[in-house]
């Protein structure tokens, strides 16, 4: 019994998520009926985030990049995502402002999160999106940017940076904001095995909490 969260989601909750996502009431609380049903204690663990994000790459190692999202999911900082947690990252992939995801995505790029970005922090990104390319999948890539330090360097060379400068979380969504190329260099570009999965899982409200799909196409805008 102490391992388990009570069935019905506080008013003070529901009402806090009713103002900031798209969700109805019914909507919040069938998601609630499901999420405590997948996880008991009210929490996905990072080691469930990141084994449900192998699925989608047989072919390749998205572990580290999984901890990255995850990271930038875990608002707290304790280890878990709760049902709050779990629904604001839902709604800010799947239906979330411009805005709202170029924030996200400048913490994602935050490694350490002391609201600056280094050329470093982006090449750890990017090698973790590698990481999730096949080698063969690879071979079709830009020869200029068909590695992660070709790729991170693109990036700097797009915000004019000198090598040891960093990046304000304004300067960076306006960066991505004015030159879509940047845009299209900071996210991950889908093989098609991994296309072929996601139409497979589209997440809906017959879908299992736990397929991450969403959080693989976060930052379409």
């Amino acid at each position: 019994m102490g391992n388990s969260k009570s069935s019905a989601l506080s008013k003070e909750l529901l009402e806090d998520l009713k103002l900031n996502t798209r969700y109805s009431e019914h909507e919040l609380c069938a998601w609630y009926k499901t999420f405590l049903k997948e996880c008991p204690t009210g929490r996905i663990t990072r080691e469930k985030f990141e084994s449900i994000y192998a699925t989608f790459f047989p072919d390749a190692n998205p572990k580290a990049y999984a901890q990255h999202v995850f990271r930038s999911f875990d608002s707290n900082s304790d280890g878990t995502l709760d049902f709050k947690e779990y629904i604001v990252a839902l709604h800010l992939t799947s239906s979330g402002k411009t805005m709202q995801k170029l924030q996200w995505a400048f913490v994602l790029y935050d490694v350490d999160g002391n609201g600056t970005i280094s050329k470093n922090e982006i090449q750890e990104i990017v090698k973790s999106i590698f990481n999730m390319i096949s080698k063969e999948d690879q071979k079709n890539l830009r020869h200029d940017e068909n590695t992660p330090e070709k790729r991170t360097d693109k990036i700097w060379d797009f915000f004019g940076k000198k090598q040891n400068d960093k990046i304000s979380e304004g300067e960076f969504i306006q960066g991505v904001t004015d030159n879509k190329e940047i845009l299209r260099l900071i996210q991950f570009d889908k093989p098609q095995k991994v296309q072929d999965r996601l139409k497979e899982k589209k997440l809906s409200f017959h879908t299992s909490v736990t397929d991450f799909n969403w959080t693989i196409e976060w930052l379409k805008i």
